[in-house]
């Protein structure tokens, strides 16, 4: 115990200079993207347009790979799913023969505060879809959605059924109306008055009240827990690198546009509109049961970020035939970094999407200009 206390003092001085970085960055314009450490998979950029980059990673060991577009949330920055060689969703995926893309977003900057759902779903998302049939050959795009890439995945789906083959939704933040969900129910709680402050202040929701309300779940475990994780673990083979890296993402706090955030509190998180089809993006009503594609929902038993009760009503909603929840006992990290979730709940996804996408239909024509570029 003594040889603990007289660690501490340095991993809580660390912690602070990776949280007074992780707030330098989330409030630099724009965002420093060079600061992201080294991919550990290499990658091709093949669509750029505004707030959104579209990688591309090529498929290991198939002759016709499976495309898949990965919609990654829009709150941290997307390394989580290649963090280590051993913990990496881009690799396990591509291994079993996926071609992957994966939505790395723009962080939005003041002038981009006007962006809401109108913005993230009709355009970039769509644009995004457009440019994985162009370069996959396909009709029909398989998406998977992890948290808030899950409620872009789930409308543009609903919007655009058409041109949905598959839906995979992770931990996806639904249905609020039980008030069990620790962090997003602390933004359920956000009054007008403190929204429109910040709106007005900053423009956008900054990325430390993003961090503030991770923090808040559970203090005890920044504080203390985690380090004590540390000592204990120091001397396991890759475990400092791994709680170094992984402690940099937890700092890549970065804002959310001003607009989508208002969308976001007031229309799915306070009034759940989106889960009673009255929620509308650019004027046009989302009707859940306008998803007839076949979907898995996967759901972290465990999850103190997003509550298990908020994503499992999905398949009650939609019209798809072919739908199912899948629990896995994890929470809402867990699901893309645990030794578990790779070992079993990733073949298992990579199962899914392969029985399901054995008869792709091949695209028409689609030329890369028709993706609309929005400003």
């Amino acid at each position: 115990m003594l040889s603990l206390l007289n660690h501490l003092p340095q991993y809580w001085a660390e912690g602070a200079i990776r949280s007074w970085e992780g707030l330098r960055r989330g409030l630099t314009e724009p965002f420093p993207l060079s600061e992201d450490p080294p991919p550990v998979t290499p990658y091709e950029v093949i669509y750029a347009a505004r707030k959104m980059r579209l990688r591309y990673y090529r498929a290991t060991g198939q002759s016709r790979p499976i495309p898949l577009l990965l919609v990654y949330p829009l709150i941290k920055r997307p390394y989580i799913l290649d963090l280590v060689p051993d913990k990496s969703v881009v690799q396990s995926l591509i291994g079993q023969g996926i071609d992957l893309y994966l939505t790395d977003w723009i962080p939005p900057t003041r002038s981009d505060s006007w962006r809401g759902f109108e913005a993230y779903v009709n355009g970039d998302l769509d644009n995004a879809v457009r440019a994985v049939q162009c370069h996959a050959g396909v009709e029909q795009v398989p998406l998977l959605g992890y948290c808030l890439g899950g409620l872009l995945t789930t409308i543009y789906a609903a919007l655009h059924p058409e041109k949905v083959a598959s839906l995979i939704t992770l931990t996806l933040p639904l249905d609020l109306s039980t008030r069990e969900i620790p962090f997003f129910g602390l933004l359920d709680k956000v009054q007008p008055a403190t929204l429109d402050l910040l709106m007005t202040t900053y423009g956008n929701c900054p990325a430390w009240f993003i961090k503030a309300g991770f923090t808040a779940m559970s203090p005890v475990h920044h504080a203390l827990d985690k380090y004590v994780g540390l000592y204990r673990n120091k001397e396991k083979e890759g475990y400092a690198e791994m709680f170094a890296v992984f402690e940099r993402w937890m700092n890549s706090d970065v804002p959310l546009a001003g607009q989508l955030c208002r969308e976001l509190l007031q229309g799915i998180f306070q009034r759940n509109l989106l889960g009673q089809n009255r929620f509308q993006v650019g004027g046009k009503r989302v009707d859940l049961t306008q998803i007839t594609c076949p979907v898995v929902n996967v759901i972290g038993e465990d999850d103190d970020v997003v509550h298990p009760t908020s994503s499992l009503p999905l398949p009650e909603l939609i019209g798809s035939a072919d739908k199912a929840n899948l629990l896995f006992p994890t929470g809402h990290i867990g699901v893309v970094v645990s030794t578990a979730a790779h070992k079993k709940l990733w073949p298992q996804v990579g199962q899914w999407l392969q029985v399901r996408s054995q008869r792709l239909p091949v695209a028409r024509t689609i030329h890369p200009e028709s993706a609309r570029a929005w400003h």
